[in-house]
């Protein structure tokens, strides 16, 4: 069985999934993964996704040990990307990208996934988890609008929809945490697997 997760460290840059662990009262380090992203030849954007999220993670569990650092800690690497039709959306390259992928966008369905990783001494997980969101009809001037926001720029698929891009969604099905970039109840199951259970998740002195 793993032994009790000591030390949670995110290893990723993103502001919304640090608010969101934030937000839970949780104890943990952030320390940025760099990776080669470039998509594979032939790599669906699941699989994508899901190597991504691990790559992150072992790179600053890797540098970490190094240092002499990841003595029960277990590591967060996370990916999210937009899916339609065959066609995967990331972070839009500048503004003009941005508009195409909000017309593209509008009035229509579209996939979210985002893979998480744990890595730790003792266990390694992952998961993928998927939600269909389906934005509201978009006029020219809405999207230009929105896209001045500056809001979209580093977002997959160029919104939020934890801020102003809230109101360019009709629906959704599926986990809302999982489109703001990190699905909270399939990191509690990876976590639970991982030692630390649903009641010490609660506890903000769970991760001393």
């Amino acid at each position: 069985m793993a032994g009790p997760v000591r030390k949670l460290v995110l290893a990723s840059a993103s502001p919304r999934r640090r608010a969101l662990l934030g937000e839970l009262g949780w104890s943990f380090e952030v320390r940025v993964a760099e990776v080669d992203e470039t998509p594979r030849n032939g790599e669906t954007p699941g699989a994508m996704a899901l190597r991504l999220a691990s790559a992150k993670a072992k790179a600053v569990a890797d540098r970490m040990r190094r240092e002499g650092e990841c003595a029960g800690a277990v590591f967060l690497g996370a990916d999210t990307v937009v899916v339609l039709g065959e066609a995967v959306l990331g972070k839009p390259r500048d503004r003009d990208d941005a508009r195409r992928m909000l017309r593209t966008l509008a009035g229509r369905e579209h996939t979210v996934l985002t893979a998480i990783a744990l890595v730790g001494e003792e266990c390694e997980r992952s998961a993928l988890e998927s939600t269909q969101v389906t934005f509201r009809p978009l006029d020219d001037a809405a999207v230009d609008a929105y896209v001045a926001t500056g809001e979209g720029d580093d977002k997959a698929g160029a919104y939020a929809i934890q801020g102003h891009g809230a109101l360019l969604v009709e629906r959704i099905s599926g986990c809302y945490f999982n489109v703001v970039g990190l699905p909270l109840h399939r990191l509690s199951v990876l976590l639970d697997e991982c030692g630390w259970n649903l009641s010490q998740q609660w506890r903000m002195e769970a991760m001393p």
